[in-house]
């Protein structure tokens, strides 16, 4: 591993899942950066405290304005006892945005938000020259052009288990050798299940993923192949291929992360026990690799790997992204900050469990419906999001339901 320490870290949603996993990678390979500064929604006040001891970054954004107090209480008590000096604090999302731009060339900003919120934060990481290790997908399932357009040729990594399988399988293959993609599926919770069947799930049940541990919104989105679907979209903006050449299959184990089938007709898949912290290490340290990172697959044990396909009449949130990608104008836009409003309304007890891509598609099929063009930029798409939060709210409180 030939990093230092010269090079510097922007980890933007540091107490989610991959922000942990990320940090705990730092704490093991601290030869790989030096962290400038963390970004937080707010609702874990004593671990962001952990985290500022831990690694001592420069600075500390507050997402939420309303949780800077508990934070700043939480962290300026724990450095008093340490003895040691707190991070600049600012709160706010223009305060993310401005951390996440803040580094250059030769510098690392790992997007780890949940949410199309992510997208302004990587417009400013891309801006800025610094490398953006990517696990904000919707970023690019909302943005786009804008994204790819923003970014010089590999200046983005993904994080997602899928996409960073699919690129080390890309190692020395010519973007014409591609015949096609194959993003693979856990199948989430309720794999099998008919539509009957889901029409009682409750969020406790949403929650219990058999591979993964995420958070509430990716393991529900897990459940409703939301995720899944997001991911397809992802893969064509990464890798520059039509949607028709992303292919999804169920694979329960969670072993092998994606494949690339090749105009020859071979098949190269990337295969790992189901584990962030290949994903994460790979983006962070590239074009290196970390010694013992993660546990290898044992080939001396038995074990059988299964495939199947999806179901896409049960499971209908896939096939109505391709479609709304098709379409363009936005329509993606659409599609994730609806999903967002129903998962938020599922857990509520507003929304059922298939009423989550029933309103995605209710709201996508509105006769009124905005466009966004894209010589419109961000600010043609953050019109059309704020449209459709305001359109499924109203469907959401509609008297007929």
């Amino acid at each position: 591993m030939t990093g230092t320490v010269d090079r510097r870290l922007v980890l933007l949603g540091a107490t989610g899942s991959i922000g942990a996993q990320a940090l705990d990678v730092l704490t093991r390979y601290p030869q790989l950066a030096r962290l400038h500064g963390l970004a937080v929604g707010g609702s874990r006040p004593e671990l962001v405290a952990a985290q500022v001891l831990a690694h001592r970054p420069e600075h500390l954004v507050v997402s939420d304005p309303e949780r800077a107090e508990a934070v700043e209480a939480a962290v300026h008590a724990a450095c008093r006892d340490a003895a040691q000096a707190p991070p600049r604090l600012e709160t706010g999302q223009d305060a993310v945005i401005a951390l996440a731009g803040a580094l250059g060339e030769g510098d690392v900003v790992l997007n780890a938000i949940t949410g199309s919120v992510g997208l302004l934060p990587t417009l400013a990481a891309l801006a800025s020259g610094a490398r953006l290790a990517l696990a904000n997908k919707e970023s690019l399932v909302v943005g786009g052009h804008l994204v790819t357009d923003a970014a010089a040729p590999g200046q983005i990594l993904p994080v997602d288990s899928e996409h960073t399988a699919i690129a080390q399988a890309l190692a020395g293959v010519r973007h014409e050798h591609i015949e096609h993609l194959v993003v693979t599926a856990s199948g989430g919770p309720f794999r099998g299940r008919s539509r009957e069947q889901l029409a009682a799930v409750t969020p406790e049940q949403a929650l219990a993923h058999p591979t993964w541990s995420m958070g509430r919104v990716i393991t529900t989105n897990s459940a409703t192949l939301v995720n899944k679907a997001l991911e397809v979209i992802e893969a064509c903006f990464q890798f520059d291929l039509p949607e028709e050449r992303v292919e999804v299959v169920v694979h329960p184990q969670s072993i092998v992360h994606s494949m690339v089938t090749l105009v020859d007709g071979s098949t190269i898949a990337q295969a790992s026990p189901p584990d962030m912290r290949h994903a994460i290490g790979w983006a962070l340290a590239h074009p290196e690799k970390l010694p013992g990172l993660a546990a290898a697959l044992d080939f001396r044990t038995a074990q059988s790997w299964t495939f199947e396909p999806v179901d896409e009449e049960t499971f209908d949130a896939i096939a109505l992204a391709r479609a709304a990608h098709r379409e363009g104008g936005g329509a993606m836009a659409v599609y994730n900050a609806v999903n967002e409003e129903a998962v938020d309304a599922f857990f509520t007890g507003d929304l059922d469990f298939l009423g989550i891509t029933g309103l995605i598609r209710a709201v996508l099929e509105h006769p009124g419906r905005p466009r966004a063009e894209r010589a419109g930029g961000v600010e043609a798409l953050l019109a059309v999001e704020a449209w459709a939060r305001s359109a499924a709210q109203a469907l959401l409180t509609a008297p007929e339901r």
